[in-house]
């Protein structure tokens, strides 16, 4: 039975629109030629065009059903595999390694991926083939004696292509073909930027899809709690996914948008989602399990006690306490090689983080709060201490300061730390730098702080180097060094510093946040013999 275009619609949150259009277009002749551009989720978008199509193959009237093949142009990288893989989905027929692996032949037992003509053949053998299983009382076996009405109608054969950029790169002579077929086109890439020349292909018809707001994101985000929770329901272990956390996991989704705001694609949310948050939800289950054996209830009998949800107190208290680390697992787990489930289980929060007080618990470690053990510290070279010392400061001291310390190099003297008076006024004391946490800094300025750092602690250290001869030349030479840049880049990947720049940004330095604590950044600098008291703008 085919469904409404409402309630197909609803099966997509945030991509109504889109189920609505392909829906509309396909319920009618649809134009021969259509191309679907998604520049932020192309496979989010792919899905919900072949959950349509596919319904629309199970109408109940044939001549409305709508028979497709969605095939992706990565993995059709030559014509042979495109041309078997559409005919192989048309047909409904499944290869078999037991079989041979052999393709679909039809009744004659041919071949249709020699080139482009045996191809077009094979289309329509399928089309009889279709039509033949789908009239009732034609001959569906092998025999030709008992045709089907030529004149049934039999609805609409569509080819969807996901990833059509990579047509012109594999398969160029196959893209002016295709497009004078009946098919559907879906790429993250504008048609001008593939399009033949001399107007070799029609003009498509063209669906934009537009990136979803946050409402409709966290429409879409938050349907797969439901989803998931109802494959659980059957076992009597409480689980991440229990249907009393529902608002509770609507809540965490929206702190994991706002916090990933430059983030767009679905999957990608969806990913963090799946790896923050049974973490997220562990003291809750660990709590209900500690209450349950307290009660010592039979948990298989009927008075087992209901996991209720957490008080508003304790919600605020696990996002504060997870909200940094949503970044974290954004850039530690990209590209995506880990299963989601399974670096959530490796990094989870500490035993009874609920039990402890407010005051003791500490956030879960994140690019701007990673603590590492004197171990760690030891093995790192001397010059990525000296980035991280500098990383430090720069995170820590307002950028006015810096004359300071560039002033010890010039005038060969140290001035002393500026004195701070309390104001009458206002009757307050300023909380100090480090305490209120890390300010991001940009490059030019870490690597200006590591030169005055260089020349101050460093120049005993170096071997002789008379071809220097200008006082700090010798230092300009070192921070200028591509082993420092890439040193950089390593301390950022391992999370010592933590970039807050996108990679792909061009406009600008890019800007960074120390990922070290104090208590960390003081034993570096007793290691380099660096004051860094003297250093600070505001120690205390």
């Amino acid at each position: 039975m085919l469904s409404t275009p409402t309630a197909m619609a609803a099966e997509h949150p945030g991509y109504e629109r889109l189920a609505r259009e392909i829906y509309s277009l396909f319920s009618a002749p649809a134009p021969p030629f259509l191309y679907v551009t998604d520049p932020v989720s192309p496979r989010t978008t792919a899905a919900v065009v072949n959950s349509v199509l596919s319904s629309m193959a199970r109408s109940s009237d044939a001549s409305s059903r709508v028979y497709h093949a969605q095939i992706n142009a990565v993995a059709c990288f030559n014509a042979r595999i495109l041309y078997d893989t559409v005919l192989n989905q048309l047909a409904g027929w499944q290869v078999e390694w037991g079989a041979g692996c052999t393709n679909w032949a039809g009744d004659d037992e041919q071949r249709w991926n020699e080139n482009l003509d045996g191809f077009i053949h094979g289309l329509k053998a399928v089309h009889s083939f279709i039509r033949r299983e789908n009239t009732p009382g034609s001959n569906k076996g092998k025999s030709k004696q008992t045709e089907a009405d030529p004149a049934t109608d039999i609805g609409q054969i569509v080819l969807v292509i996901e990833r059509a950029e990579r047509l012109p790169d594999q398969m160029s002579d196959l893209l002016v073909p295709l497009t004078r077929l009946a098919e559907l086109v879906m790429s993250d890439v504008p048609w001008e930027n593939i399009r033949p020349p001399f107007g070799a292909s029609p003009d498509p018809y063209y669906v934009d899809v537009l990136p979803l707001n946050k409402e409709d994101l966290l429409r879409r985000l938050d349907s797969t709690f439901h989803a998931v929770s109802s494959q659980s329901q059957h076992t009597n272990v409480v689980n991440p996914y229990h249907p009393s956390l529902r608002p509770l996991y609507s809540q965490f989704l929206s702190v994991l948008v706002d916090s990933c705001s430059y983030v767009q694609d679905p999957n990608e949310l969806q990913y963090i989602a799946a790896a923050r948050w049974p973490g997220f939800v562990k003291p809750i289950l660990d709590a209900h399990n500690d209450r349950v054996d307290e009660e010592d209830v039979d948990m298989d009998g009927a008075d087992e006690p209901g996991l209720m949800p957490p008080s508003e107190h304790v919600r605020m208290r696990l996002i504060r306490i997870f909200k940094p680390s949503f970044k974290t697992a954004l850039e530690i787990l990209y590209p995506r090689l880990d299963h989601a489930t399974s670096w959530a289980a490796l990094n989870g929060p500490e035993e009874n983080l609920l039990a402890k007080p407010a005051s003791q618990t500490q956030p879960i470690p994140d690019p701007g709060e990673v603590e590492v053990d004197d171990g760690r510290i030891a093995d790192l070279p001397r010059m990525s201490k000296f980035i991280l010392v500098a990383a430090y400061l720069a995170s820590t001291n307002p950028h006015t300061s810096d004359v300071r310390m560039f002033g010890r190099a010039v005038d060969e003297k140290k001035r002393k730390r500026r004195s701070h008076k309390s104001s009458a006024k206002s009757g307050t004391t300023k909380a100090p730098q480090r305490v209120l946490g890390p300010n991001s800094f940009p490059l030019d300025r870490l690597i200006a702080i590591l030169g005055a750092l260089l020349e101050e602690n460093d120049v005993d250290q170096r071997l002789p180097a008379p071809e220097y001869l200008i006082p700090g030349e010798h230092t300009d030479m070192e921070i200028a060094r591509v082993g420092i840049y890439n040193t950089i880049i390593e301390l950022s990947d391992i999370g010592l510093l933590h970039r807050t720049s996108t990679a792909e940004k061009l406009d600008g330095p890019p800007t960074f946040k120390c990922g070290i604590s104090y208590k960390m950044t003081s034993a570096l600098a007793q290691q380099l013999d660096i004051p860094l008291d003297d250093l600070l703008w505001d120690p205390a």
